[in-house]
Protein backbone atom coordinates (compact mmCIF):
# COMPACT_ATOMS: atom_id res chain seq x y z
CA UNK A 1 0.00 0.00 0.00
CA UNK A 2 1.01 3.76 -0.41
CA UNK A 3 -0.66 6.66 0.45
CA UNK A 4 -1.42 9.27 -2.14
CA UNK A 5 0.70 12.55 -0.96
CA UNK A 6 -2.53 14.40 -0.43
CA UNK A 7 -3.72 13.22 3.07
CA UNK A 8 -1.54 10.47 5.11
CA UNK A 9 -5.57 9.18 6.17
CA UNK A 10 -6.21 8.51 2.72
CA UNK A 11 -4.91 5.47 2.04
CA UNK A 12 -4.58 4.44 -2.41
CA UNK A 13 -4.33 0.40 -3.05
CA UNK A 14 -3.97 -1.41 -6.10
CA UNK A 15 -6.93 -3.67 -6.41
CA UNK A 16 -7.84 -6.10 -9.42
CA UNK A 17 -11.44 -4.42 -10.83
CA UNK A 18 -14.31 -5.13 -12.61
CA UNK A 19 -17.95 -4.24 -13.23
CA UNK A 20 -21.21 -5.98 -12.03
CA UNK A 21 -20.11 -8.63 -15.41
CA UNK A 22 -16.86 -9.44 -14.04
CA UNK A 23 -15.52 -8.48 -17.62
CA UNK A 24 -13.73 -7.15 -18.72
CA UNK A 25 -11.26 -6.60 -15.41
CA UNK A 26 -8.01 -4.13 -14.60
CA UNK A 27 -5.66 -3.72 -11.72
CA UNK A 28 -6.77 -0.06 -10.41
CA UNK A 29 -5.48 2.28 -7.85
CA UNK A 30 -8.61 2.74 -5.33
CA UNK A 31 -9.42 5.20 -2.77
CA UNK A 32 -12.24 5.16 -0.77
CA UNK A 33 -12.65 9.01 1.16
CA UNK A 34 -14.72 9.22 3.71
CA UNK A 35 -15.72 12.96 3.19
CA UNK A 36 -15.34 15.75 1.36
CA UNK A 37 -11.99 17.45 2.52
CA UNK A 38 -10.31 13.67 1.45
CA UNK A 39 -12.42 13.85 -1.82
CA UNK A 40 -11.39 17.30 -2.54
CA UNK A 41 -7.64 16.68 -1.41
CA UNK A 42 -7.73 13.52 -4.01
CA UNK A 43 -9.19 15.41 -7.15
CA UNK A 44 -6.49 18.10 -6.85
CA UNK A 45 -3.53 15.24 -6.38
CA UNK A 46 -4.38 12.77 -9.20
CA UNK A 47 -4.51 13.40 -13.00
CA UNK A 48 -7.15 11.31 -13.80
CA UNK A 49 -10.08 9.53 -12.03
CA UNK A 50 -13.52 8.06 -12.00
CA UNK A 51 -16.12 8.32 -9.45
CA UNK A 52 -17.57 4.49 -8.62
CA UNK A 53 -20.72 3.68 -6.76
CA UNK A 54 -21.75 0.02 -5.59
CA UNK A 55 -19.72 -1.70 -8.75
CA UNK A 56 -23.46 -2.63 -10.37
CA UNK A 57 -22.57 -1.14 -13.82
CA UNK A 58 -21.58 -3.65 -16.23
CA UNK A 59 -18.73 -2.88 -17.70
CA UNK A 60 -15.91 -0.57 -17.55
CA UNK A 61 -17.38 2.62 -17.34
CA UNK A 62 -16.18 2.81 -13.33
CA UNK A 63 -12.87 1.62 -14.01
CA UNK A 64 -9.69 3.94 -14.40
CA UNK A 65 -6.35 2.34 -14.05
CA UNK A 66 -4.95 6.29 -12.47
CA UNK A 67 -7.60 6.10 -10.24
CA UNK A 68 -11.27 4.60 -8.85
CA UNK A 69 -12.78 6.64 -5.89
CA UNK A 70 -15.17 4.64 -4.02
CA UNK A 71 -17.83 7.15 -2.91
CA UNK A 72 -19.52 4.03 -0.81
CA UNK A 73 -18.51 6.00 2.46
CA UNK A 74 -20.25 9.42 1.30
CA UNK A 75 -23.18 7.68 2.29
CA UNK A 76 -25.77 10.44 4.60
CA UNK A 77 -29.54 10.81 3.74
CA UNK A 78 -29.27 14.85 4.59
CA UNK A 79 -32.69 16.03 5.00
CA UNK A 80 -36.48 14.65 3.81
CA UNK A 81 -39.34 16.97 3.20
CA UNK A 82 -42.25 14.37 4.35
CA UNK A 83 -45.08 16.72 3.07
CA UNK A 84 -43.55 16.91 -0.48
CA UNK A 85 -42.05 14.19 -0.54
CA UNK A 86 -38.35 15.76 -1.28
CA UNK A 87 -34.84 13.96 -0.13
CA UNK A 88 -31.30 15.44 -0.10
CA UNK A 89 -28.49 13.06 0.38
CA UNK A 90 -25.32 11.66 -0.83
CA UNK A 91 -24.10 10.46 -3.39
CA UNK A 92 -22.71 6.92 -1.99
CA UNK A 93 -26.19 6.27 -0.76
CA UNK A 94 -27.30 3.17 -1.16
CA UNK A 95 -30.93 2.99 -3.36
CA UNK A 96 -31.85 -0.21 -0.71
CA UNK A 97 -31.40 1.69 2.60
CA UNK A 98 -33.59 4.73 0.60
CA UNK A 99 -36.09 2.17 0.69
CA UNK A 100 -35.63 0.77 4.03
CA UNK A 101 -35.77 4.35 5.80
CA UNK A 102 -39.07 6.01 3.40
CA UNK A 103 -41.07 3.14 2.47
CA UNK A 104 -42.81 2.91 6.00
CA UNK A 105 -43.59 6.99 5.83
CA UNK A 106 -45.23 5.91 2.54
CA UNK A 107 -42.64 7.11 0.09
CA UNK A 108 -40.91 4.83 -3.23
CA UNK A 109 -38.25 5.85 -5.65
CA UNK A 110 -40.08 7.60 -8.91
CA UNK A 111 -38.06 5.31 -10.91
CA UNK A 112 -36.04 2.58 -9.63
CA UNK A 113 -33.54 0.09 -12.13
CA UNK A 114 -33.89 -4.00 -11.89
CA UNK A 115 -31.62 -3.63 -8.19
CA UNK A 116 -31.83 -1.93 -5.22
CA UNK A 117 -27.88 -2.12 -4.63
CA UNK A 118 -27.22 1.05 -6.10
CA UNK A 119 -26.28 4.60 -5.41
CA UNK A 120 -27.60 7.71 -6.03
CA UNK A 121 -24.54 8.93 -8.14
CA UNK A 122 -24.64 5.99 -10.17
CA UNK A 123 -28.35 6.44 -10.85
CA UNK A 124 -27.74 9.94 -11.86
CA UNK A 125 -24.47 9.07 -13.78
CA UNK A 126 -26.17 6.30 -15.81
CA UNK A 127 -29.85 8.06 -15.89
CA UNK A 128 -31.12 4.52 -15.61
CA UNK A 129 -35.40 3.93 -16.20
CA UNK A 130 -37.29 2.07 -14.91
CA UNK A 131 -40.39 -0.32 -15.77
CA UNK A 132 -42.51 2.85 -15.92
CA UNK A 133 -40.39 5.33 -18.57
CA UNK A 134 -43.27 5.35 -20.72
CA UNK A 135 -45.15 6.97 -17.79
CA UNK A 136 -42.94 8.96 -15.94
CA UNK A 137 -39.09 9.29 -17.53
CA UNK A 138 -36.11 8.63 -16.43
CA UNK A 139 -34.12 9.16 -12.81
CA UNK A 140 -32.63 11.75 -14.03
CA UNK A 141 -36.37 13.59 -14.07
CA UNK A 142 -37.10 13.48 -10.65
CA UNK A 143 -33.85 15.04 -9.45
CA UNK A 144 -34.13 19.03 -8.86
CA UNK A 145 -31.06 19.58 -8.11
CA UNK A 146 -27.51 17.96 -7.74
CA UNK A 147 -23.68 19.12 -6.27
CA UNK A 148 -20.95 18.46 -8.58
CA UNK A 149 -17.20 18.48 -8.16
CA UNK A 150 -15.67 19.57 -11.13
CA UNK A 151 -11.97 19.24 -12.13
CA UNK A 152 -10.67 22.46 -10.90
CA UNK A 153 -12.20 21.35 -7.72
CA UNK A 154 -15.16 23.84 -7.13
CA UNK A 155 -18.39 22.44 -6.37
CA UNK A 156 -21.49 23.63 -8.39
CA UNK A 157 -25.02 23.18 -8.00
CA UNK A 158 -26.61 21.93 -11.35
CA UNK A 159 -30.49 21.74 -11.65
CA UNK A 160 -32.31 22.07 -15.16
CA UNK A 161 -32.49 25.82 -14.35
CA UNK A 162 -28.89 26.46 -12.68
CA UNK A 163 -26.18 25.34 -14.57
CA UNK A 164 -28.16 23.63 -17.11
CA UNK A 165 -25.88 22.22 -19.77
CA UNK A 166 -23.62 20.77 -17.24
CA UNK A 167 -26.52 19.06 -15.42
CA UNK A 168 -28.04 17.33 -19.19
CA UNK A 169 -23.81 16.71 -19.65
CA UNK A 170 -24.15 15.01 -16.03
CA UNK A 171 -27.22 13.05 -15.75
CA UNK A 172 -26.25 9.84 -18.26
CA UNK A 173 -22.93 11.16 -18.51
CA UNK A 174 -21.35 8.23 -16.91
CA UNK A 175 -19.20 10.32 -14.19
CA UNK A 176 -17.08 12.33 -17.04
CA UNK A 177 -18.13 15.89 -15.81
CA UNK A 178 -17.14 15.33 -12.35
CA UNK A 179 -17.97 14.20 -9.40
CA UNK A 180 -21.58 13.86 -7.67
CA UNK A 181 -21.27 14.42 -4.23
CA UNK A 182 -25.15 15.05 -3.22
CA UNK A 183 -28.91 15.46 -5.09
CA UNK A 184 -31.97 16.34 -4.15
CA UNK A 185 -34.64 13.94 -5.33
CA UNK A 186 -38.26 13.73 -5.45
CA UNK A 187 -39.95 10.36 -4.73
CA UNK A 188 -43.42 8.54 -5.22
CA UNK A 189 -46.16 8.20 -2.64
CA UNK A 190 -47.60 5.38 -2.04
CA UNK A 191 -50.04 3.71 0.01
CA UNK A 192 -48.54 0.48 0.51
CA UNK A 193 -45.65 -1.71 -0.31
CA UNK A 194 -47.85 -3.82 -2.42
CA UNK A 195 -48.27 -4.22 -5.90
CA UNK A 196 -51.68 -4.73 -7.98
CA UNK A 197 -49.76 -7.26 -10.72
CA UNK A 198 -51.38 -8.55 -14.15
CA UNK A 199 -49.69 -11.42 -15.84
CA UNK A 200 -49.92 -11.95 -19.66
CA UNK A 201 -48.44 -14.55 -21.41
CA UNK A 202 -47.34 -13.76 -25.02
CA UNK A 203 -47.40 -16.36 -27.44
CA UNK A 204 -44.66 -14.38 -29.71
CA UNK A 205 -43.10 -10.86 -30.02
CA UNK A 206 -46.31 -9.45 -32.04
CA UNK A 207 -48.73 -9.99 -29.18
CA UNK A 208 -46.24 -9.23 -26.28
CA UNK A 209 -46.04 -5.58 -28.24
CA UNK A 210 -49.94 -5.48 -28.68
CA UNK A 211 -49.98 -5.50 -24.72
CA UNK A 212 -47.37 -3.14 -24.14
CA UNK A 213 -49.54 -0.51 -26.46
CA UNK A 214 -52.55 -1.30 -24.99
CA UNK A 215 -50.99 -0.86 -21.08
CA UNK A 216 -49.76 2.66 -21.82
CA UNK A 217 -52.24 3.85 -18.90
CA UNK A 218 -50.33 0.94 -16.31
CA UNK A 219 -47.34 2.51 -14.32
CA UNK A 220 -45.27 -0.44 -14.42
CA UNK A 221 -44.65 -2.94 -17.75
CA UNK A 222 -42.12 -5.07 -18.22
CA UNK A 223 -41.45 -8.24 -20.17
CA UNK A 224 -39.18 -11.85 -19.43
CA UNK A 225 -38.97 -12.96 -23.27
CA UNK A 226 -37.57 -16.41 -24.77
CA UNK A 227 -35.01 -15.34 -26.84
CA UNK A 228 -34.20 -19.03 -28.15
CA UNK A 229 -37.81 -19.34 -29.04
CA UNK A 230 -37.81 -19.75 -32.96
CA UNK A 231 -40.66 -19.48 -35.90
CA UNK A 232 -44.03 -18.69 -35.16
CA UNK A 233 -43.28 -18.12 -31.19
CA UNK A 234 -40.78 -16.01 -32.02
CA UNK A 235 -40.36 -13.25 -29.23
CA UNK A 236 -42.65 -15.39 -26.53
CA UNK A 237 -43.21 -13.63 -23.39
CA UNK A 238 -44.44 -12.97 -19.67
CA UNK A 239 -45.66 -9.56 -19.52
CA UNK A 240 -45.56 -8.21 -15.94
CA UNK A 241 -48.07 -5.16 -15.75
CA UNK A 242 -48.16 -3.35 -12.47
CA UNK A 243 -49.46 -0.36 -10.59
CA UNK A 244 -48.91 0.51 -6.81
CA UNK A 245 -52.23 -1.04 -4.38
CA UNK A 246 -54.23 1.40 -2.67
CA UNK A 247 -55.16 0.23 1.00
CA UNK A 248 -58.44 -0.71 -0.46
CA UNK A 249 -56.60 -3.25 -3.08
CA UNK A 250 -55.36 -5.34 -0.30
CA UNK A 251 -56.82 -8.34 1.67
CA UNK A 252 -58.88 -7.24 4.53
CA UNK A 253 -56.64 -8.51 7.01
CA UNK A 254 -53.74 -6.50 5.54
CA UNK A 255 -54.73 -3.32 5.95
CA UNK A 256 -53.82 -2.00 8.94
CA UNK A 257 -49.59 -3.21 8.42
CA UNK A 258 -50.16 -1.54 4.03
CA UNK A 259 -46.17 -1.75 4.74
CA UNK A 260 -45.62 -5.00 5.88
CA UNK A 261 -43.82 -7.52 3.82
CA UNK A 262 -42.65 -10.85 3.99
CA UNK A 263 -39.27 -11.47 4.70
CA UNK A 264 -36.86 -12.49 1.97
CA UNK A 265 -34.34 -15.08 2.73
CA UNK A 266 -31.25 -13.80 0.55
CA UNK A 267 -28.96 -16.57 -0.87
CA UNK A 268 -25.51 -16.97 -2.00
CA UNK A 269 -24.19 -18.49 -5.12
CA UNK A 270 -21.53 -20.34 -3.89
CA UNK A 271 -19.78 -21.36 -7.15
CA UNK A 272 -18.66 -19.97 -10.58
CA UNK A 273 -21.14 -22.33 -13.04
CA UNK A 274 -19.52 -24.73 -15.54
CA UNK A 275 -20.35 -23.92 -19.36
CA UNK A 276 -22.89 -26.57 -19.44
CA UNK A 277 -25.09 -24.62 -17.33
CA UNK A 278 -25.33 -21.93 -20.03
CA UNK A 279 -25.82 -24.14 -23.35
CA UNK A 280 -28.80 -24.01 -25.52
CA UNK A 281 -30.35 -27.37 -24.43
CA UNK A 282 -30.32 -26.49 -20.74
CA UNK A 283 -31.16 -22.46 -21.44
CA UNK A 284 -34.25 -24.02 -23.44
CA UNK A 285 -35.46 -26.58 -21.22
CA UNK A 286 -34.98 -23.46 -18.50
CA UNK A 287 -37.32 -20.89 -20.60
CA UNK A 288 -39.77 -23.90 -21.73
CA UNK A 289 -40.04 -24.59 -17.98
CA UNK A 290 -40.38 -20.96 -16.90
CA UNK A 291 -42.81 -19.61 -19.76
CA UNK A 292 -45.66 -22.67 -18.68
CA UNK A 293 -44.93 -22.08 -14.54
CA UNK A 294 -46.72 -18.86 -15.44
CA UNK A 295 -50.31 -18.13 -15.92
CA UNK A 296 -52.29 -14.84 -17.24
CA UNK A 297 -54.11 -13.39 -14.13
CA UNK A 298 -54.36 -11.10 -11.37
CA UNK A 299 -52.59 -10.64 -7.71
CA UNK A 300 -51.21 -8.77 -5.29
CA UNK A 301 -47.40 -9.41 -4.42
CA UNK A 302 -44.50 -7.85 -2.65
CA UNK A 303 -42.68 -4.61 -4.31
CA UNK A 304 -39.86 -6.49 -3.47
CA UNK A 305 -39.79 -9.43 -5.81
CA UNK A 306 -41.41 -7.66 -8.66
CA UNK A 307 -38.96 -4.74 -9.36
CA UNK A 308 -35.61 -6.78 -7.42
CA UNK A 309 -36.23 -10.70 -8.30
CA UNK A 310 -32.37 -11.32 -8.54
CA UNK A 311 -31.61 -9.33 -5.82
CA UNK A 312 -32.17 -12.19 -3.51
CA UNK A 313 -29.63 -14.07 -4.81
CA UNK A 314 -25.79 -12.50 -3.61
CA UNK A 315 -23.41 -12.94 -6.29
CA UNK A 316 -26.01 -14.24 -8.82
CA UNK A 317 -23.45 -12.93 -11.99
CA UNK A 318 -21.10 -15.74 -10.86
CA UNK A 319 -23.74 -18.42 -12.90
CA UNK A 320 -22.16 -16.84 -16.01
CA UNK A 321 -18.54 -18.41 -15.08
CA UNK A 322 -15.08 -17.61 -14.16
CA UNK A 323 -14.67 -15.29 -17.72
CA UNK A 324 -17.73 -13.52 -17.08
CA UNK A 325 -20.37 -11.98 -19.15
CA UNK A 326 -21.78 -9.39 -20.67
CA UNK A 327 -25.29 -7.20 -20.65
CA UNK A 328 -26.26 -6.59 -24.00
CA UNK A 329 -28.96 -4.00 -23.99
CA UNK A 330 -29.88 -2.31 -27.09
CA UNK A 331 -33.07 0.19 -27.50
CA UNK A 332 -34.67 0.82 -30.67
CA UNK A 333 -36.95 3.88 -32.27
CA UNK A 334 -40.77 2.81 -31.57
CA UNK A 335 -41.19 2.67 -35.78
CA UNK A 336 -38.39 0.44 -35.90
CA UNK A 337 -38.88 -1.89 -33.25
CA UNK A 338 -41.07 -4.78 -34.31
CA UNK A 339 -38.73 -5.20 -37.45
CA UNK A 340 -35.21 -4.45 -35.40
CA UNK A 341 -36.78 -6.82 -32.31
CA UNK A 342 -37.42 -9.64 -34.74
CA UNK A 343 -34.25 -9.26 -36.56
CA UNK A 344 -32.12 -9.08 -33.33
CA UNK A 345 -34.07 -12.37 -31.73
CA UNK A 346 -33.63 -14.09 -34.94
CA UNK A 347 -29.75 -13.74 -35.32
CA UNK A 348 -30.01 -14.89 -31.69
CA UNK A 349 -32.05 -18.26 -31.84
CA UNK A 350 -30.17 -18.92 -34.86
CA UNK A 351 -27.02 -19.26 -33.64
CA UNK A 352 -28.27 -20.51 -30.45
CA UNK A 353 -26.16 -18.53 -27.49
CA UNK A 354 -28.45 -18.93 -24.76
CA UNK A 355 -29.57 -15.73 -23.00
CA UNK A 356 -32.04 -16.70 -20.17
CA UNK A 357 -31.76 -13.21 -18.37
CA UNK A 358 -33.58 -11.80 -21.01
CA UNK A 359 -36.25 -8.11 -20.66
CA UNK A 360 -38.16 -5.96 -22.96
CA UNK A 361 -39.33 -3.02 -21.53
CA UNK A 362 -41.58 -0.21 -23.53
CA UNK A 363 -39.40 3.11 -23.38
CA UNK A 364 -41.48 6.50 -23.59
CA UNK A 365 -40.51 10.20 -24.63
CA UNK A 366 -36.63 10.84 -25.11
CA UNK A 367 -34.75 12.04 -21.95
CA UNK A 368 -33.10 15.55 -21.40
CA UNK A 369 -29.30 14.44 -20.90
CA UNK A 370 -27.12 14.74 -23.58
CA UNK A 371 -26.10 10.96 -23.00
CA UNK A 372 -28.87 9.23 -21.84
CA UNK A 373 -30.37 6.12 -23.32
CA UNK A 374 -33.76 6.17 -23.44
CA UNK A 375 -35.80 7.45 -26.40
CA UNK A 376 -39.30 6.23 -27.77
CA UNK A 377 -39.38 2.57 -28.57
CA UNK A 378 -38.48 -0.87 -27.30
CA UNK A 379 -35.59 -1.77 -25.43
CA UNK A 380 -34.16 -5.45 -25.21
CA UNK A 381 -31.57 -6.30 -22.54
CA UNK A 382 -29.72 -10.01 -23.26
CA UNK A 383 -27.22 -11.63 -20.99
CA UNK A 384 -24.57 -13.69 -22.52
CA UNK A 385 -21.07 -15.52 -21.26
CA UNK A 386 -18.18 -13.31 -22.30
CA UNK A 387 -16.57 -15.54 -24.95
CA UNK A 388 -15.24 -14.78 -28.46
CA UNK A 389 -18.16 -16.74 -30.03
CA UNK A 390 -20.74 -14.43 -27.87
CA UNK A 391 -18.36 -11.27 -28.54
CA UNK A 392 -18.81 -11.67 -32.36
CA UNK A 393 -22.65 -12.51 -32.06
CA UNK A 394 -22.26 -9.09 -30.65
CA UNK A 395 -20.81 -7.37 -32.94
CA UNK A 396 -23.52 -8.67 -35.94
CA UNK A 397 -26.20 -7.33 -33.04
CA UNK A 398 -25.18 -3.89 -33.19
CA UNK A 399 -24.62 -3.91 -36.90
CA UNK A 400 -29.13 -5.06 -36.75
CA UNK A 401 -29.31 -1.98 -33.96
CA UNK A 402 -27.16 0.63 -36.07
CA UNK A 403 -29.32 -0.59 -39.56
CA UNK A 404 -32.43 0.31 -37.37
CA UNK A 405 -31.50 4.09 -35.42
CA UNK A 406 -31.13 2.01 -32.33
CA UNK A 407 -28.55 2.77 -29.60
CA UNK A 408 -26.57 0.94 -27.16
CA UNK A 409 -26.77 1.19 -23.20
CA UNK A 410 -23.80 3.04 -21.99
CA UNK A 411 -23.94 1.55 -18.29
CA UNK A 412 -24.36 -2.36 -19.34
CA UNK A 413 -21.49 -1.71 -22.24
CA UNK A 414 -18.44 -3.57 -22.15
CA UNK A 415 -17.22 -4.04 -25.76
CA UNK A 416 -18.47 -1.77 -28.02
CA UNK A 417 -16.72 0.88 -30.52
CA UNK A 418 -16.85 4.57 -30.83
CA UNK A 419 -18.67 4.51 -34.31
CA UNK A 420 -21.67 2.58 -32.76
CA UNK A 421 -21.80 5.41 -29.91
CA UNK A 422 -21.61 8.41 -32.40
CA UNK A 423 -24.15 6.84 -34.49
CA UNK A 424 -26.75 6.15 -31.72
CA UNK A 425 -26.43 9.31 -29.14
CA UNK A 426 -27.34 12.40 -31.52
CA UNK A 427 -25.62 14.96 -28.70
CA UNK A 428 -22.40 13.41 -28.76
CA UNK A 429 -20.26 16.37 -30.23
CA UNK A 430 -22.36 19.06 -27.95
CA UNK A 431 -21.06 16.32 -24.61
CA UNK A 432 -17.55 16.15 -26.06
CA UNK A 433 -17.21 20.12 -26.26
CA UNK A 434 -18.52 20.75 -23.32
CA UNK A 435 -16.01 18.54 -21.29
CA UNK A 436 -13.40 20.01 -23.65
CA UNK A 437 -14.22 23.02 -22.48
CA UNK A 438 -14.70 22.70 -18.81
CA UNK A 439 -10.92 20.87 -18.65
CA UNK A 440 -12.51 17.19 -18.16
CA UNK A 441 -11.51 15.49 -20.81
CA UNK A 442 -8.38 14.13 -18.88
CA UNK A 443 -9.47 14.69 -15.54
CA UNK A 444 -12.88 12.73 -15.53
CA UNK A 445 -12.08 9.25 -17.53
CA UNK A 446 -12.78 5.31 -17.57
CA UNK A 447 -11.39 2.96 -19.69
CA UNK A 448 -14.96 2.96 -20.96
CA UNK A 449 -14.39 6.76 -22.20
CA UNK A 450 -10.86 6.04 -23.56
CA UNK A 451 -12.30 2.99 -25.82
CA UNK A 452 -15.35 4.83 -27.05
CA UNK A 453 -13.43 8.37 -27.03
CA UNK A 454 -16.26 9.95 -24.96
Amino acid sequence: MRDCGVDLTLVIQRDQLAGWGRYPSAECAVSEPSDLRQLIELLTGTASLIARGNGRSYGDSSLNLAQVVKMRRLDHMLSFDGTQGVLTCEAGTLLSDVIDTLLPRGWFPSVTPGTKQVTIGGLIAADVHGKNHHAVGSFCDHVESLDLLLADGRIVTCSKEENAALFAATCGGMGLTGVIIRATIRMLGVETAKIQLRTVLAANLDEAIAVFESSLDVTYSVAWIDCLARGARLGRSIVFLGNHARISELPVADRATPFAQARRMSKALPIDFPTFVLSRPAVQVFNAAYFWAHKSGTSVVDFDPYFYPLDVVQDWNRMYGRRGFVQYQSLLPLAESREGLNRLLAEVGKTGQASFLAVLKRMGPQSFGMMSFPCPGYTLALDFPATPRSLALLNRLDAIVREHGGRIYLAKDARTNPAMVEAGYPRLREFRDLRHRLGMSGRFASLQSQRLEL
